[in-house]
């Protein structure tokens, strides 16, 4: 009897094809531009098809689709040696794991009032301005929701360089959202300084949460 062979497409299509928004949401702010942004996830795809004979079912697809787009980022825009000298220092630097970790899932109540006032382009546009690793690791973190493991697997870097890059990174985010919190009226230096706390680094976790409540009917 005819036995019709495995559709590679439709397979891709019912794995990969469903990722696509949260695919470009990244590129968005990876990448900075719309344009640049819609080319990088189409390289992305394109790649990913092109290997879809290497993806073994039943893994996570979307880490594996999101580390493609890594690559293909850091292949197309990689960032200027001026951002290298501030990863270098960054990951030279001490940071203390123990206090990072045991606040890592510790939301306070300045940042939620940080957020509550903060529009997207804002958010957007300091994210934006941290360097490329830094960066990466915070989408991946607080807006993607990856594991930390799975952070190290898509980045290719130890968990360890994880934390770190993203402890500082948060720490460039506070600070830059910080400054335009108390400029704006959204925060009052008190809570400010409350936020400012080097154990305490904020996250985007109630940034994430505020953008999927509006996007809900």
């Amino acid at each position: 009897m005819f036995q019709r062979k495995p559709d590679p497409r439709s397979d891709f299509d019912r794995e990969a094809l469903p990722h696509m928004q949260a695919l470009f949401g990244a590129a968005m702010r990876l990448s900075r531009r719309e344009d640049e942004a819609a080319d990088l996830v189409q390289e992305t795809m394109l790649r990913a098809f092109r290997f879809w004979n290497t993806f073994m079912p039943g893994t996570y697809c979307k880490a594996w689709l999101f580390r493609i787009l890594t690559n293909t980022f850091r292949n197309r825009y990689r960032e200027r040696e001026r951002e290298h000298e501030i990863l270098d220092e960054a990951e030279s630097s001490d940071v203390n794991m123990e206090r990072f970790t045991a606040n890592g899932g510790q939301a306070i109540d300045a940042e939620n009032a940080l957020f509550a006032g903060m529009i997207s382009v804002e958010v957007d546009r300091a994210l934006r301005a941290l360097p490329e690793e830094f960066r990466l690791a915070v989408v991946l973190a607080d807006l993607q929701d990856f594991s930390y493991k799975e952070i190290a697997d898509i980045m290719e870097c130890p968990a360890g360089t994880v934390m770190s890059r993203l402890f500082r990174g948060r720490k460039m985010l506070q600070t830059m959202l910080m400054d335009y919190a108390i400029e704006n009226g959204i925060l009052s230096k008190a809570q400010a300084d409350e936020s400012n706390d080097e154990s305490k680094p904020i996250r985007l976790d109630a940034y994430r949460n505020q953008r999927a409540n509006k996007s809900t009917p």
